[in-house]
């Protein structure tokens, strides 16, 4: 009305809280893959001594120490993103928004460690040697070692009980370092802590820069940081394996030193750059060869296979939690 020109203009700042990466896909120790499949061995029994007649000591062959061969196969995620020659170039000539492509790569990496970190709990294979399908065997189905805490039982108390044990394997010494759990069973546990009139007792995770404080556990082990992992699932309401109308929200009771993801090449995605195609389009393509490894099973046969029945997880821990 005034003769006044207004146009639209942008700060510069694009308002970005996407979720990126995950907890446990930052503490997870990488180690590079022996090839593929990639292979370790794992101590399963030592000789042991038996009691004898002092004056009457006899050569008796008491066992032999058992090593076995363990592997799994390397899986790959792949992430791509185009970018077309118009459209950059306008972008550039705009000047507002420079940096943008090489944002759009990053978060094409990010997403890319996205994939692997919910993966690394929630992938659908059920074979770590004769793949099912293209995904991780996660953590979810690698550990085959549960328990269960009812929703009318204290959910430190089962937790605390399940710690003590593990601990209590008279064959393997297990040596607990972290309960992780999704965000939503850790403020159930505050919540009943709270109306218990307990306090929690709290720790230092010390591989975070700076320190971060997390809530812990008091446990025969000594205090066990309980860290929250969006990326870790809750189960369906009604589950085989829960009450009925109520919800399975999973804590996962780790060893830490022997959770390992096995890269070829390189830990991180790789950036491909290839080409330009008829349309000028520049395309990337991000790459990430690993696949990872729960280890601490043992059975009583010593079969070759690692996801056989008869292996049982003893260095970690599934707990389902029932609770409405």
């Amino acid at each position: 009305g005034t003769g006044a020109v207004i146009t639209p203009m942008f700060q510069p700042q694009i308002t970005d809280m996407v979720r990126r990466r995950g907890v446990f896909g930052k503490r997870i120790k990488n180690e590079p893959a022996t090839g593929q499949p990639s292979r370790y061995f794992e101590q399963t029994r030592i000789v042991a001594g038996a009691f004898q007649d002092p004056r009457a000591l006899t050569f008796t062959p008491t066992g032999d120490p058992t090593r076995r061969e363990r592997y799994l196969t390397v899986k790959a995620i792949y992430g791509s993103i185009a970018f077309n020659l118009f459209d950059v170039e306008v972008n550039r000539q705009q000047g507002q928004f420079a940096s943008l492509v090489a944002k759009d790569i990053e978060d094409t990496i990010q997403g890319t460690l996205k994939t692997s970190d919910i993966g690394l709990w929630n992938g659908t294979d059920t074979d770590v040697i004769a793949p099912t399908t293209l995904e991780y065997v996660g953590g979810l189905t690698q550990i085959n070692r549960t328990a269960t805490i009812a929703s009318s039982a204290r959910i430190i108390d089962g937790l605390k009980a399940e710690v003590a044990a593990m601990m209590a394997n008279e064959n393997f010494e297990v040596r607990v370092t972290a309960i992780y759990v999704n965000p939503l069973l850790g403020d159930l546990i505050d919540h009943e802590e709270r109306l218990n009139q307990r306090q929690i007792p709290q720790t230092v995770l010390h591989e975070v820069t700076g320190g971060l404080l997390v809530n812990a556990v008091s446990t025969q082990m000594g205090l066990i940081p309980i860290i929250a992992d969006p990326y870790l699932r809750n189960g369906a309401t009604g589950g085989s394996t829960s009450e009925s109308g109520k919800t399975d929200y999973k804590a996962v009771i780790l060893s830490e030193e022997l959770c390992e993801y096995h890269y070829v090449t390189s830990a991180e995605p790789r950036v491909f750059q290839l080409g330009l195609e008829g349309g000028l389009a520049t395309r990337y393509a991000i790459v990430l060869f690993g696949a990872p490894v729960f280890k601490g099973k043992a059975n009583a046969s010593q079969n070759q296979s690692f996801i056989e029945s008869g292996a049982t997880t003893y260095s970690h821990s599934v707990v389902t939690v029932v609770r409405s």
